[in-house]
């Protein structure tokens, strides 16, 4: 992979990650065009999740130390529950037990988790058809056209009100479970959930918010399992640079989208993004037949 390669794959990563697009429709078409090399490929495809971490802590540092502390004494306190269950029997009179869901924080992080679970399993059962169809540019193609059908129809959304101590963990788990599913090439997984929590009633800021700490755990799981298959691999310091190049301009890029999706999300501006995934659709299918 030249330096080139590697910043226009990180560019487009960086846009397409993060605003409503389609990152792995418009990743599989920039393969194709730029013939890159599969060893160094699989690394980049790593390092690339490693931006996703890195622009999403960047803008949600501070929710990011809050939830990693809360989620500490949740477990510190079902600890000291179970302990103090088997000091409790026996005795006539019971010690109190914790209360585990004390704060908002608390309940965003248990949220976030159960969010987290189907999408993680629906992501590991489906990754090798979500490889297969990436190959192709007709599943991008479709895809893209069915987020656009998604954008128009969030600009009708009504402005909910929920955050964490209005929602169930019932729409945290079917958020989850369409998050899994947007994993398909040509739906944006941040866009999909997005619109999900729009649906659900969230407060606008605040389903910018979930969908986008969202896509920590699903980076985290890709990086997991490409991270197995780097480990066989050798790549030369060069292009090792170079996939670092791009991974900082995938996170720079990402850094800035996420701060516009701020604003469109806030105003309902979607109308944009959907037409461009109407056209893109239409170009992926077209260039499919095409090349054939």
């Amino acid at each position: 992979m030249s330096l080139l390669q590697a910043i226009l794959i990180g560019l487009i990563y960086g846009l397409t990650e993060f605003l409503p697009i389609s990152s792995s429709g418009h990743l599989a078409f920039a393969h194709m065009l730029l013939e890159t090399d599969a060893n160094t490929g699989i690394l980049f495809q790593m390092l690339l999740h490693v931006s996703v971490l890195l622009a999403v802590c960047g803008v949600y540092y501070k929710d990011m130390f809050r939830l990693l502390a809360e989620g500490f004494f949740i477990l510190r306190d079902v600890f000291a529950n179970i302990v103090l269950f088997f000091r409790n029997k026996g005795k006539e009179e019971h010690g109190p037990y914790r209360k585990l869901i004390s704060s908002g924080y608390r309940k965003f992080a248990v949220l976030l988790l159960m969010s987290a679970f189907p999408s993680a399993i629906l992501g590991f059962v489906a990754s090798d058809v979500v490889k297969m169809a990436s190959e192709l540019l007709l599943v991008p193609g479709i895809g893209l056209i069915v987020m656009a059908i998604l954008l128009f129809a969030a600009n009708r959304a009504k402005d909910g009100e929920k955050l964490p101590r209005n929602l169930t963990y019932t729409n945290a788990f079917v958020i989850g479970i369409v998050q899994g599913v947007a994993a398909l090439p040509g739906l944006s997984g941040t866009g999909v959930t997005m619109i999900a929590c729009l649906f659900s009633g969230f407060q606008p800021n605040f389903a910018a918010k979930y969908a986008f700490l969202m896509s920590i755990p699903v980076a985290l799981l890709a990086l997991f399992r490409e991270g197995m298959q780097v480990s066989e691999l050798t790549v030369e310091k060069t292009s090792l640079a170079y996939c670092v190049v791009g991974m900082l301009v995938a996170a720079i890029v990402g850094y800035i989208c996420i701060k516009m999706m701020l604003i469109v999300i806030r105003k309902k501006r979607f109308t944009v993004f959907a037409v461009y995934c109407l056209l893109a659709g239409a170009f992926f299918i077209g260039a499919h037949f095409y090349m054939i």
